[in-house]
Formats: structure tokens, sequence, C-alpha cells
């Protein structure tokens, strides 16, 4: 069983122009790495299909979908704040990613993958129950977890977050569902500044400070986060991997490289091999310097292969 890679190039028509950091380039640098390395070639590559609508209910309002859906330009871009915006084909690549997620989560619960890794966009960890932000309109992983959670072998599931981003949206739509665990480790104080001291028994948060290295990243995850992992059991596990904690990313002041990404890879790997019979889904969500997160993608990757 091999690590499914699921993505679309309709991804890539989510496009808020050149100066967005949340660029169709992403994608482009990610395929081209992992051809150029021949990694791709030892993955199982399939195309996301589009989400259904009663799935992305799973974790959103209808009101929250009317509004994407009412403020969907024809041309052009319209914002919905500061940082997120639309434009024609945005809700058409945010069904594309979002039903990855779900492709995905079908794929390794039926056991024809042990594991995968979603390359999409836009991303999806700061989409509320109710609200679009921080580039994000569609939790993916929320959707893909509670999809899970349907399933007759699946009670209890885990997220773990490393982006730089606390996964506001993620901690919003769990945030009183025991059977998710959600432990995320981000540099703090930053963007999004909501939830980031919320306490409760399912939401471990891990805030590290600016120019936070490699060992203070893992001492969090093994002092903080790895027991309330032991201690849940999941039965599933799903991987919010942002990659802008880089020390190279442009987005913010951490200094994470990819061995750090590699390492973590490993640590979840082997608590699936412990709790959850393998299953892992990862999906994509920050990292903003081309480079620096096409190489990252591929140490997570060579992780989930067992290399």
């Amino acid at each position: 069983m091999s690590t499914a890679f699921i993505s679309h190039t309709d991804c890539e028509l989510h496009d808020l122009g050149p100066d967005h950091p949340e660029s169709p380039i992403r994608l482009k640098a990610i395929m081209h790495q992992l051809n150029r390395s021949g990694l791709l070639g030892e993955l199982q590559t399939h195309n996301a299909v589009h989400v259904l609508p009663e799935q992305i209910l799973l974790a959103h309002t209808p009101l929250h979908v009317r509004r994407l859906e009412l403020k969907l330009p024809q041309e052009g871009v319209i914002w919905t704040d500061d940082d997120t915006a639309l434009c024609p084909k945005s809700l058409h690549a945010a069904s594309l990613a979002a039903g990855a997620s779900i492709l995905a989560t079908n794929r390794v619960l039926s056991g024809k993958n042990r594991n995968a890794f979603c390359a999409i966009r836009p991303p999806g960890h700061h989409a509320e129950h109710n609200l679009a932000m921080g580039f994000c309109f569609y939790n993916n992983i929320a959707i893909a977890a509670l999809h899970a959670l349907q399933h007759e072998a699946i009670n209890r599931v885990a997220i773990f977050d490393f982006d730089v981003h606390q996964g506001n949206g993620t901690v919003d739509i769990f945030k009183d569902n025991p059977a998710v665990l959600f432990c995320s480790t981000f540099q703090h104080p930053f963007y999004p500044g909501r939830y980031n001291d919320l306490e409760r028994p399912n939401i471990i948060n891990c805030p590290l400070p600016a120019f936070a290295d490699g060992e203070a990243f893992r001492r969090a995850f093994s002092e903080r986060c790895l027991p309330a992992l032991e201690a849940h059991a999941p039965d599933m596990i799903f991987i919010s991997a942002g990659f802008d904690a880089h020390w190279n990313d442009p987005m913010a002041d951490m200094r994470l490289n990819e061995e750090d990404y590699l390492w973590i890879t490993r640590q979840l790997m082997a608590l699936a091999d412990r709790y959850s019979q393998g299953r892992i889904v990862s999906i994509l969500e920050g990292g903003y310097n081309p480079t620096a997160l096409a190489y990252s993608v591929q140490a997570h990757l060579e992780g989930l292969l067992g290399g």
C-alpha cells in the first residue's frame, strides 16, 4: 500500500494576482520538485474530485456556503477580508481541494493506501464554521475528519497542525467535539489571534515565540502533544501540513527546516502504527516560499513513504 498523492491542476485556477502569497506557483513548485527528484514515481497519483454539497455542510453552515456563492465574481477579484479574496474560479478550486481530502480519506479507510497527501489549494484550516478567512473558504481537514467519523471503524480522530499559524477554523469547528483531538504548534503572538488561548481537554495549543527553532518545536511536540495523542488513541490521524514555519518562508519568523518536517512525519507515522492501523491523511495548508515549500513537501512525503 503506497502513499496516495492527490491533486488537480484546476486548483491553480484560484489566482488572485502576482502579489498575493497564496499563489498557483506553490503547486507548480511542488510538482516540479517531485518530478525532478523522481519521488512522484513512487506515489500513487490521483486527480481530485469535487466535494459534494452535503459534505461541505459537515463542517459549515448553509449560510456560509451561500455567502461565498453570492460573493463569487464573474470577473476580477472580490475581497472578503484584508487577506482573503475570490476570483471567478475560486470556489471551483476550493471544491476540488475539499474533494481531494474526501478522496484521500476514502482511499485510506478502504485500505487502498496506507496514507495520503493532498497537494491542494486554497488551504482550509482558518475557515471557521461560519466564516471564511486567512486565504481559506472551506475547512478541508475538518470536512475530511467529520467524513471519517461517519465510518463504522472510526470513533476518534486526531488532527495535528504544524502550520506556523494556528488553525483557528479547525478549533472553532471541533472545540466541543471530544471525538476529535486537535494539537497545534504555531508562532505566537501572530495571526490569526483567535482561539490560541482556548482551554479544552481536546484542544492542545502549543504557542512558540518568533525565531523558535527545530529543537523548540520538537520539545513542544514531545512534551505537550505526544502525551495527549497517546491518551486519545485515535483511530485515524489527520495532518494540517503547513510549511510556513520554515526558516526561509517570508510570512513568519520560525526556524524549522526539512529535517524537522521529516522528523515530525516519522513521529506521527509511529503513532499511527500504534493506534490507527497506519491511517494518515495529510493536507497542504501554508508555505509561501516556493522552493522551501517544495523541498519541505518532498521531505514530508519521504516520511510518509517510510523513507
